[in-house]
């Protein structure tokens, strides 16, 4: 008899019960390997000897290399085949995966930024008691200094809720001008700071986080030509 019988080797049952896996492949590669190692030993043995060709030992020994040849093929095409079956699976995954990651940033962009319309629509109201003081403190007078207090108080408290919100302001005065961050309404010569410079700002900017709510409207520096240097008018 054999030392290789055909019960000993995987068939199609075992490969067909739950698929190959990385662990099966290693194994089955190996299996493979030793039978075709033992199978050319016993060849070369019989060679050596020199056993008649078409003795029943030589015979049996063709007929099991044949038989390994066509095991391998078929473990090969199942493999194949569990390739193939894996792919919509694995490209089902790819794409869950990317949801899962877009559902999470848009969840952290609406904590983020949910709230920026409305910090859009109380900007308006920050910038009219920031006029109603700047007005009040031209006019101190005793009969109005309680009521700018109160303006004041209400104006800090705005202030500290869209900074607990993550509402900051946008630095621009005495800044060097950065589209990014201010909007120029206009130039003025100067010979005092470089050319560029915020030199007044008419509206202030606030971003939310990282993002801008709206930029600073400011006044920039520019170059004095000759004759503004000379009539004086650098300021």
């Amino acid at each position: 008899m054999s030392d290789f019988p055909n019960d000993d080797l995987p068939g199609d049952d075992s490969l067909d019960e739950d698929g190959p896996s990385i662990e099966a492949s290693s194994e089955m590669e190996e299996a493979l390997r030793e039978a075709t190692h033992a199978v050319e030993a016993r060849r070369t043995s019989a060679e050596e000897a020199g056993d008649d060709p078409a003795s029943p030992d030589k015979l049996t020994i063709e007929l099991l290399s044949q038989e390994l040849q066509e095991l391998k093929g078929l473990y090969e095409g199942k493999l194949k085949e569990f390739d193939e079956q894996n792919e919509p699976f694995l490209r089902l995954q790819a794409e869950f995966e990317n949801f899962r990651r877009r559902g999470l940033k848009e969840k952290q962009e609406s904590f983020k930024f949910g709230h920026q319309n409305l910090v859009k629509d109380l900007l308006s109201a920050v910038d009219n008691l920031e006029r109603a003081l700047e007005h009040g403190a031209q006019e101190a007078g005793p009969e109005v200094r309680g009521i700018l207090d109160g303006v004041e108080l209400v104006h800090r408290e705005v202030l500290g809720a869209l900074a607990k919100h993550g509402v900051k302001e946008v630095e621009a005065e005495g800044q060097l001008f950065d589209p990014a961050d201010h909007e120029a309404m206009g130039q003025v010569p100067s010979a005092e700071v470089p050319p560029n410079t915020v030199l007044q700002v008419l509206q202030k900017g606030y971003v939310i986080h990282d993002r801008m709510l709206r930029p600073a409207r400011v006044i920039v520096s520019r170059e004095a030509t000759p004759e503004e240097a000379g009539s004086g008018g650098s300021k």
